[in-house]
Formats: C-alpha cells, structure tokens, sequence
C-alpha cells in the first residue's frame, strides 16, 4: 500500500468516527427534549 492510501483511509475512518457518541445519544433519546405541549393543563395537574 502507498502512503497516499494509507493516509487516505485514516481520513475517512476518523471522520466517519467523529461524533459517533453524540450520533448514538441523539439517535436513542431523539433530537428534542420532552416538554408539555399545553403548560396551562400541566401546571394545574401539578398544583
């Protein structure tokens, strides 16, 4: 193998790595955190 190619696949590895942990989270919990979609209702069960 030449050095190019070497270099070129390291390249490609590392960023295919790049926010793998980040990436998995996301993809577990999805992009949004839960919130209520009518806060009056919620704040009166609440109280």
């Amino acid at each position: 193998m030449s050095d190019t190619s070497k270099t070129k696949a390291r390249r490609r590895r590392k960023k295919a790595s790049q926010g793998k942990d980040r990436k998995k989270t996301l993809e577990k919990r999805g992009t949004t955190p839960k919130f209520p979609i009518h806060p009056e209702k919620a704040a009166e069960a609440q109280a």
